[in-house]
């Protein structure tokens, strides 16, 4: 029988930071991001072990009922990233930066992120290629944390003529690719490519130091990333890249049934349920 001790596993940070997904990277390791915008979502992703929350603008959708993500505000994400912020402590918190905070300028991206830095985001997310490079020097040199967002931005779905795949021809792929080596040269410490295709992503994914997060971009990248209400089954939205790991939508339905049947029944409250 051998004397010699196991190896020892070496522990989980206590708290996750933009260099463990560099270290994830490096070594190989896949990661996931969820998207949460209130304490119970997070916290429960924070159990599940997800070692990056997300407070995305997706929140106009999901949770305040508009039709498109240029209708968040930045007073919106503020809200929901200080939510989020307050009800854990392991995950990594990115929140986005809102349509309209940084479009115009390096000093307004600088203003809105020092904002949502102070309601409790460790980096900042936003869309764009060179275009947007004067932007994330700015918010790096003023120590906020950046990650890029390329392939189909959700803020410029007018400009793509709806929800489109990006890069599948020769020219949009090696757009990308120079996109995402002027933010990578920029300073962001991650990027987010959306809906692009899976062999494209994976040759970005190669050319990079810094991870990539995919969403509808095959499991080339480094980590993935959806929204909770999407991988949950509460949306119900079935994007082709789209997995439902659980039906909340039908548990939420049959629970909701149930309670108002058993009001009208007058099952409901029983005397378990009442004071004397």
């Amino acid at each position: 029988m051998s004397t010699q001790s196991p190896a020892a596993v070496p522990a989980a940070p206590a708290k996750l930071r933009l260099r463990h997904l560099q270290q994830a990277k490096e070594q190989g390791r896949p990661f996931a991001m969820l998207t949460a915008y209130d304490q119970f979502s997070a916290r429960v992703f924070e159990e599940a072990g997800i070692e990056t929350l997300l407070i995305g603008d997706s929140v106009g959708t999901t949770v305040l009922g508009h039709s498109s993500t240029t209708s968040t505000t930045h007073a919106d994400m503020l809200v929901f990233t200080a939510a989020v912020a307050r009800s854990v402590t392991r995950p990594l918190i990115v929140a986005d930066l809102a349509f309209g905070t940084y479009e115009t300028g390096p000093r307004d991206a600088v203003l809105h992120g020092i904002e949502l830095v102070r309601a409790g985001a460790e980096a900042v997310k936003l869309e764009g290629g060179a275009e947007v490079v004067p932007q994330i020097e700015a918010l790096v040199a003023a120590g906020i944390p950046v990650i890029g967002h390329l392939g189909f931005t959700p803020q410029s779905v007018n400009a793509h003529s709806g929800h489109r795949v990006q890069g599948r021809d020769e020219q949009a792929a090696k757009e990308m690719l120079a996109d995402a080596l002027a933010i990578q040269e920029a300073g962001v410490s991650a990027m987010v490519l959306e809906l692009v295709p899976a062999r494209v992503a994976a040759e970005v994914t190669a050319a990079l130091r810094v991870p990539t997060i995919g969403i509808g971009a095959g499991a080339g990248c480094d980590g993935q990333v959806l929204v909770w209400q999407d991988m949950a089954g509460l949306s119900g939205f079935r994007g082709k890249f789209v997995k439902a790991f659980a039906d909340l939508r039908g548990e939420l339905l049959g629970a909701a049934t149930a309670y108002r049947t058993e009001v009208e029944e007058r099952s409901y409250p029983g005397a378990e349920h009442s004071f004397d």
